[in-house]
């Protein structure tokens, strides 16, 4: 693993990974056990944060493939009792698996007293786990096994995208969504990506396009200096993957612009995209944003507030039949997120598929009824999955003959079409889109 990605290793370092790692193996959250574990560690300086923030978020992205070493050499998490310990058998393992790491610079981190208690097994026992020969396991029967242990994937969720994908592509895209996501942002105002390259360039940080995004750029330095600068301290960089610029962009009419339209963000969220659509539809249009969830959208609003946008608005309810365009970023499963929240790929199940399509249709229906007509729909999720991106919009036009299914390209433009669009939807997939996997198809209500 590339030092300057891995950040600085070191015990506290270390304890605070792995009590994270405990937290998420009790059903919390990574994200907010990575946040309260780094609150009470204390301290702790720039590269330990990030050792700690990698290595938490390594130990779920990994978690299938470490366990079968643990088996391999005799340890199964089944044979080990507390939750404590399992979290530092993964850790040991992963410091020398994706590390290449020895006892000698892994001991120093796990050794007792500590890192974390309860604990029952002896550093004996841990310093085997990393010095003992790995023998090789059994190859699995079948090609989709195979890569879900390589990845560490649930069997269900790979044999469901091995409909999709061939295995060349299949490999990829996982091999992608296990990557430690880059950052990328979205520059404000539109239109002046060569102006903040520069003016990041003058400021130390390097940072390049993404073509296939009009305003997204990539920060190549992994110090994060980005948050530090001028560029981002006056508002001119907002962090948004490239995909979610996309279903952005594909809200405006083909060969045209949002500018002046009024657009509901029905599923605002935290606020990405509200922010980019206010800024596509300029000081002459409003953008109208709501969530069912009261704290995701009192984000949005201190978002809003903080760079001084002045054309969103929160009414409640939505006025939905005033707008031209309705973005329905629907919750689902965020399988195309997994990169940036591997804990939730042990979360999900079939069942919660089947759940979250049904109320991405319910939503879709409740919208339908609202919008005027002539009014654009766009549909989008975070996932990679058919039941909830194809199958909703075709389960919609059924129910729904008074919409049309409008083709995503034309927005696009052909070069861009050709590596975002699968069909009439835009579908961007890493690696050949850098980031998470998203959906989004458009959806017209016809006149009269």
């Amino acid at each position: 693993m590339d030092p300057a990605r891995l950040g600085r290793p070191s015990r506290r370092a270390a304890t605070a990974a792995i009590e994270t790692h405990v937290q998420v193996l009790r059903g919390e959250p990574l994200k907010a056990s990575l946040a309260n574990a780094l609150r009470e560690a204390g301290g702790l300086g720039g590269q330990e944060r990030r050792f700690t923030a990698l290595a938490a978020r390594e130990l779920s992205r990994h978690q299938r493939l470490l366990d079968l070493a643990a088996r391999t050499l005799g340890h199964p998490p089944s044979k080990i009792g507390l939750t404590e310990d399992q979290a530092l058998v993964r850790y040991a393992l992963w410091r020398r698996l994706f590390c290449g790491e020895g006892w000698s610079r892994i001991g120093p981190e796990v050794k007792l007293p500590g890192p974390v208690r309860p604990r029952t097994i002896k550093d004996d026992l841990l310093a085997r786990v990393v010095e003992d020969p790995l023998p090789e396991p059994p190859l699995p029967d079948t090609a989709a096994e195979r890569l879900a242990i390589r990845y560490s994937f649930p069997n269900w969720l790979v044999e469901r995208l091995a409909v999709l994908h061939p295995e060349p592509v299949l490999e990829a895209l996982l091999a992608a969504l296990d990557e430690e996501p880059a950052l990328h942002f979205r520059v404000r105002p539109t239109g002046t990506r060569a102006e903040v390259l520069a003016q990041l360039a003058e400021e130390g940080v390097a940072a390049e396009p993404v073509e296939l995004a009009p305003d997204a750029v990539r920060i190549a330095d992994s110090s994060h200096r980005v948050f530090e600068t001028k560029v981002m301290k006056t508002g001119r960089l907002q962090v948004q993957d490239v995909g979610s610029q996309l279903i952005a962009e594909v809200c405006r009419p083909p060969g045209g612009s949002l500018e002046g339209l009024t657009v509901a963000d029905v599923c605002a969220g935290a606020g990405g995209k509200t922010l980019a659509l206010a800024d596509m539809v300029g000081t002459a249009g409003r953008v109208l944003a709501g969530d069912r969830s009261r704290r995701r959208l009192a984000q949005a609003r201190e978002r809003v507030r903080d760079l001084s946008v002045r054309n969103v608005s929160f009414p409640h309810p939505l006025p939905l039949g005033g707008a031209d365009v309705l973005l329905v970023d629907a919750p689902c499963s965020g399988t195309g997120s997994l990169g940036r929240e591997p804990d939730q790929k042990w979360k999900l199940t079939p069942k919660a598929i089947t759940e979250f399509q049904e109320t991405q249709l319910a939503l879709l229906d409740e919208v339908a009824q609202e919008a005027r007509p002539g009014a654009l729909i766009v549909y989008a999720t975070c996932s990679l999955l058919p039941e909830e991106n194809d199958a909703v919009v075709k389960g919609f036009l059924e129910k729904q003959p008074g919409f049309t299914l409008e083709p995503v390209a034309p927005v696009l433009g052909p070069e861009r079409a050709a590596a975002l669009c699968d069909g009439p939807f835009l579908r961007p997939l890493p690696p050949r889109v850098p980031g998470g996997g998203f959906f989004a198809a458009r959806l017209r209500k016809l006149q009269g």
